[in-house]
């Protein structure tokens, strides 16, 4: 059992860190990371960039994978 809590707590650690790295990626008011890889050049009307989409989705599954870890040592302790 210690061997799956180690895993939990390596997994819990790496993806919060990566999880904190792509928010700060995220477009805010003015220009964000984002704008470096390509997301630049933006439409008009409000709509979101191909990179930032990409950027919500790899952050959404960063989160659930953060929560199932989170859940997952809820669980086993």
């Amino acid at each position: 059992m210690d061997i799956i809590r180690w895993i939990l707590d390596a997994v819990l650690v790496l993806t919060s860190l990566f999880l904190v790295l792509l928010i700060l990626m995220h477009k805010g008011k003015g220009g964000g990371l984002s704008d470096m890889f390509g997301g630049g050049v933006s439409a008009t009307g409000g709509s979101s960039t191909v990179a930032e989409r990409n950027l919500n989705r790899i952050t959404i599954g960063m989160a659930l994978t953060w929560f199932a870890a989170i859940v997952a040592l809820g669980v086993i302790k």
